[in-house]
């Protein structure tokens, strides 16, 4: 008799964890579904506003201040962000998250339909949209790995990034269709209500609390900030991980500035577009094969193998001047991407506690983007003062490197990606030496949601 209930006892529990797994699933498919519509709006919104701007003062800097405006405030808004996740309901942080970023949106899209938006400011607002959308990034995150099964996040990652990936392509595209009918007002306005969708999806969704959240005490968000510093500092592997990605992200920060004035120095727009859509194909390829695959158990020995792999990409679109070269080496880089991130993502979702993870995981963006701001104001004089220099007829190193490479505009360009490649295959190199790093799987155990402590668990090992 014992053994009966014994074994009804497990019955029930599975179909409890069964049906949980289930609900979980279905709250990230609407979850995904909102997102989905938002970076959609995102990138035509995107779009519009960098062509307005670009028309309105002809200034290639002006344009790109936007991507260093945005990346100077994720570094402050993600750690807040973060802070925030597991201080408040985090459905409530990502609901009011999207109706900030509408607002802002929206009055973008009613100043640019009243002719009153000025080229300054796109700044202050650009600055207050991506600060409101920006700290409902770890409430995100960490809200995933409480939702979808463990054995799931790699789809779901996967998942995500192919909707990202599917906007990246289909927005610029729909834009240039869309904006001799709507104007740049309407495609901003389409942004801004694609916000609100993603807010409505999350109204229909419950995201569980973990326990630790309805303690009464809490600490002071000074004290919360530091928090994830000192989770990080005390998980060695993790910590080295996402430093890792932060000198890689740097290299491939200063590559993102300088891919458009190295292929025009010797091609058309045209070919331009080719090259950029030979990327956005990757990256779309990439996310899809991580959705369906889910990856591998084996996840930082793959981290490692795919950014060796990347380093050595970059010496391909650095070596020669030629398009087909450049496409083949972008598609390339860019299906390995979805790869790096996802697994990267999944070993936090997966080894930091549930109660945690906002704290953490603002923390963590921080050290691994931290460094993109700063390529981007380094790429473009460190490119025309002092390696476009060395490369032209009768420069530093035209009788040298010129005669592998080639001589002449854009050359100099070509010879930054190429140390720029060699940089993180030692980088990468380095890291591997790390038994820290390596052996992070096997050291830190995994941090479940069902047995969620108050503490991580570090051990000195």
């Amino acid at each position: 008799m014992s053994r009966n209930v014994a074994a009804a006892h497990f019955t029930n529990m599975a179909e409890m964890t069964t049906r949980s797994a289930f609900h979980g699933m279905r709250s990230f498919l609407i979850l995904w579904s909102g997102q989905t519509v938002s970076a959609l709006g995102t990138s035509l919104g995107s779009f519009a506003l960098g062509v307005w701007i670009y028309e309105k003062t002809g200034s290639a800097t002006q344009f790109a201040m936007i991507s260093f405006v945005v990346g100077l405030v994720y570094i402050v808004a993600n750690p807040l962000g973060g802070a925030l996740a597991d201080r408040w309901d985090r459905r409530l942080i990502l609901a009011l998250s999207n109706i900030g970023a509408a607002l802002m949106t929206l009055i973008t899209a009613a100043l640019l339909f009243t002719k009153r938006l000025e080229p300054w400011h796109v700044y202050p607002l650009v600055a207050l949209m991506s600060g409101v959308f920006t700290l409902g990034g770890p409430a995100l995150l960490s809200s995933i790995s409480l939702l979808v099964p463990r054995e799931q996040l790699a789809r779901a990652s996967g998942m995500i990034q192919t909707s990202r990936a599917a906007a990246q392509i289909i927005g610029p595209l729909s834009a240039g269709l869309l904006v001799g009918h709507m104007g740049y007002s309407g495609l901003v306005l389409c942004d801004g209500l694609s916000f609100l969708v993603a807010m409505a999806a999350i109204l229909f969704i419950r995201i569980p609390r973990p326990s630790a959240s309805e303690v009464k005490e809490r600490p002071s968000m000074l004290a919360s900030l530091a928090f994830g510093w000192k989770y990080l500092r005390r998980l060695p592997g993790l910590f080295a991980l996402q430093g890792l990605y932060g000198v890689t992200n740097f290299c491939m920060g200063m590559v993102q500035v300088l891919l458009t004035p190295l292929i025009l120095s010797f091609a058309t727009p045209i070919e331009l577009g080719s090259v950029n859509s030979a990327g956005a194909a990757g990256i779309l390829l990439g996310s899809l094969a991580l959705s369906i695959w889910g990856g591998t158990r084996r996840r930082v020995v793959a981290i490692l193998s795919l950014l060796a792999s990347q380093a050595l990409i970059l010496f391909l679109g650095g070596v020669r001047p030629s398009i087909p070269l450049i496409a083949l080496a972008s598609f390339t880089f860019m299906v390995t991407l979805p790869f790096v991130n996802g697994f990267t993502q999944i070993l936090l979702q997966s080894k930091v506690a549930a109660e945690v993870q906002g704290r953490v995981f603002g923390v963590a963006g921080v050290i691994s983007m931290a460094s993109v701001p700063l390529a981007s104001l380094i790429a473009g004089p460190l490119a025309d003062r002092v390696f476009e220099p060395m490369l032209i007829p009768g420069g530093a190193l035209a009788d040298s490197v010129g005669r592998v490479i080639g001589v002449g505009e854009g050359r100099g360009v070509g010879f930054l990606f190429v140390l720029l490649g060699a940089m993180v295959l030692v980088v990468v190199g380095l890291a591997s030496l790390n038994p820290r790093l390596r052996r992070l799987e096997s050291e830190i155990p995994d941090a479940l949601p069902e047995r969620i402590s108050p503490e991580p668990a570090l051990q000195d090992a």
